[in-house]
């Protein structure tokens, strides 16, 4: 009896599902009411656009992939019309024959499925149609009730009158999950089979799409005996609507399945995270974002505009992207590796930048020994005082430029005062008269403020403003700043991109990691825009060359020599030792190498070893 009343209970609801369910799919189909059943489910969702999230990548400048960009779900977008055949046969066949026929629900399915239900008085078949499913995977949960099963059956209808067929089953392939945070067939193709999907067999494309009936049963890499009876079931019913040939099932039933876990590819962890950041400005400059920052007023609006900038980068990067960066991989495993190797001490820390001053880019950059992706960034997010690599740009090329002086000028390295600055040279030697070669060379101080003085504070910093160092003061505007004195001072790669333009006869143009952002159809959505200044007349650019290249052949940078036909740079040391910078180039390349600690603390006890000259030496000298 009481077997009875459940198995009576059971045939009530299902008999007040289907008549409900038809009765309103019908009503809603016939009737025009004041507001329609297409305008309530349009309040709810939007129909007519369906996004589905798609890796992103981030590439070398020799093509190579660096970087596969996605957070949770890892799906790799597959037009329709690159969709194998197979493929689409595979699921039609198993979820959906009569999908090219009904409006988005199949009545025999929910019938029969219902009747499945009723013998085992639960809900084990759901008859749900392909549309259905994408209904459920893109707007519902999996909740195992009649409430959302109606929901899904009402929705699907609506859904077939804003999408065609294709349209419907290509969002399906690509929706549906295959466990271990996939999503789509194609990235569950390059996961379990480290190919893409039009590289697979009948007997593969058939094993992965076992997979989504129930991810966690036939989980490959857990489960491989379920997955395997699957897929055998799977290529029978394909056989069954003559998808296949007799030979081809015969023929994949035999083939072994051999899995090819694929690593996500997530390389260079320096260069990267700076190509993220610098993918954030470009975004900003093209977009108007930049603008708006601008003329806030307030803290809570520029909060407000950063927000929007960040949600706006983030939509960029589920949209599938491509970032074709500039990357030497070579040199930035050179880099790397010299800086790790030339600072075995465990409390010292390195960065150097390397940038092909032909192409004004960005070819390597690092961020410190043993670096984190997206933790802090000593190449481009680290400020410290640049010693006497400030005098270039600061003292002797505006110098040159103002007072058209010539190269064997001579000027006083005593000592020297103004006011109660009275800076000495290091050692607090004096040296009388000397060439500016010398003065320079040996990175002489009371030279250098001298001849800031002579230009004028002024004047000199109107030069270094060129170059759009992000953290200069009013207060920096004083001759200690000769000497880099500065209240923040600048990052590697900051300083590196100034020195630029002694390998761009004068002229400084921004270097850039990224070259272009394409969409996943291969159009371009940005690109930098540039705007070469001149800086240095070529007078005083050759001058400045000459300058330079004294300072490795018989100066300060004697241990950062190379055999190239030209190479030139400058030393630099704070107070205390706190800092060790060389900076420099040859034809082809500037680099910039910065060496201390986190947490300033004296470096005395390897200033020596110049190990900012040998890294230096290292990146160039291949």
């Amino acid at each position: 009896m009481k077997k009875m009343r459940a198995s009576t209970g059971w045939l009530l609801t299902i008999l007040c599902f289907i008549g409900v369910s038809f009765l309103f799919i019908e009503v809603v189909a016939e009737v025009q009411q004041v507001q329609t059943f297409s305008e309530v489910v349009d309040e709810h969702v939007n129909l007519d656009t369906i996004t589905l999230s798609t890796n992103s990548q981030i590439l070398a400048g020799n093509g190579e992939l660096i970087s596969e960009v996605y957070r949770d779900q890892n799906r790799i977008y597959l037009p329709y019309d690159k969709i194998p055949a197979h493929i689409i046969n595979a699921f039609i066949a198993t979820e959906d024959r009569r999908f090219f026929e009904h409006q988005g629900y199949d009545a025999t399915s929910i019938v029969r499925a219902l009747m499945t239900n009723l013998r085992s008085e639960s809900i084990e078949q759901g008859g749900s149609t392909v549309t259905q499913q994408l209904v459920r995977n893109v707007f519902l949960s999996h909740e195992q009730t009649y409430q959302r099963k109606i929901s899904e059956l009402l929705y699907a209808y609506e859904l077939e009158k804003h999408y065609t067929k294709e349209e419907i089953i290509e969002l399906y392939i690509n929706s549906i999950y295959f466990q271990h945070g996939v999503y789509g067939f194609e990235a569950a193709s390059i996961y379990y089979f480290n190919r893409p999907s039009n590289e697979l067999s009948l007997a593969e494309i058939a094993f992965l799409s076992a997979i989504p009936n129930n991810p966690t049963h036939y989980d490959p890499l857990r489960n491989k005996e379920s997955t395997k009876l699957r897929q055998e079931w799977i290529l029978e019913k394909m056989l069954e609507v003559d998808a296949i040939s007799q030979e081809e099932y015969f023929a994949a039933l035999e083939e072994p399945i051999t899995l090819n876990i694929h690593e996500r590819v997530d390389r260079f962890p320096d260069y990267v995270t700076y190509v993220h950041e610098e993918f954030k400005q470009l975004v900003a400059a093209s977009e108007g974002f930049n603008t708006r920052l601008a003329e806030a007023s307030t803290e809570d609006a520029k909060e407000e505009i950063n927000a929007s900038l960040n949600e706006r980068v983030n939509e960029l990067l589920q949209s599938g992207i491509t970032i074709q960066t500039a990357l030497d991989p070579a040199m930035q495993l050179r880099t790397r590796d010299s800086v790790t190797r030339r600072l075995p001490q465990a409390d010292i820390q390195g960065a150097a930048v390397v940038i092909d001053h032909t192409t004004n880019e960005v070819i390597a950059i690092t961020a410190g020994k043993n670096y984190s992706k997206f933790d802090f960034h000593r190449g481009f997010q680290s400020y410290r005082q640049p010693g006497s690599a400030i005098k270039p740009l600061l003292v002797y090329g505006p110098y040159f430029e103002e007072k058209e002086i010539p190269i064997h000028s001579t000027i006083n390295a005593d000592n020297f005062c103004s006011g109660n600055y009275c800076p000495k040279n290091f050692g607090g030697a004096q040296y009388g008269n000397v060439s500016l070669e010398t003065a320079f060379k040996h990175s002489l101080n009371t030279p250098a403020v001298r001849i800031l003085e002579r230009v004028g504070v002024e004047t000199a910093f109107k030069y270094l403003e060129s170059f759009h160092f992000q953290r200069l003061t009013e207060k920096d505007y004083g001759l200690y700043a000769a000497l880099g004195g500065f209240t923040y001072g600048m990052t590697p790669l900051e300083l590196t991109s100034a020195y630029t333009t002694f390998g761009n006869n004068g002229v400084y143009q921004k270097p850039f990691a990224i070259r272009e952002v394409t969409d996943r159809n291969g159009e371009v959505l940005y690109k930098w825009e540039v705007t070469p200044a001149t800086i240095w007349s070529q007078e005083t650019n050759d001058k400045m060359r000459t300058l330079l290249a004294s300072v490795v052949q018989s100066g300060t940078g004697t241990k950062a020599n190379v055999n190239s036909s030209y190479v030139g740079g400058k030393t630099g040391t704070t107070n205390d030792y706190l800092d060790l910078w060389f900076v420099g180039l040859t034809e082809q390349y500037t680099a910039g190498v910065w060496v201390g600690k986190d947490k300033p603390a004296n470096l005395q006890s390897i200033y020596s070893q110049t190990p900012s000259q040998l890294i230096w030496r290292d990146i160039m000298s291949q």
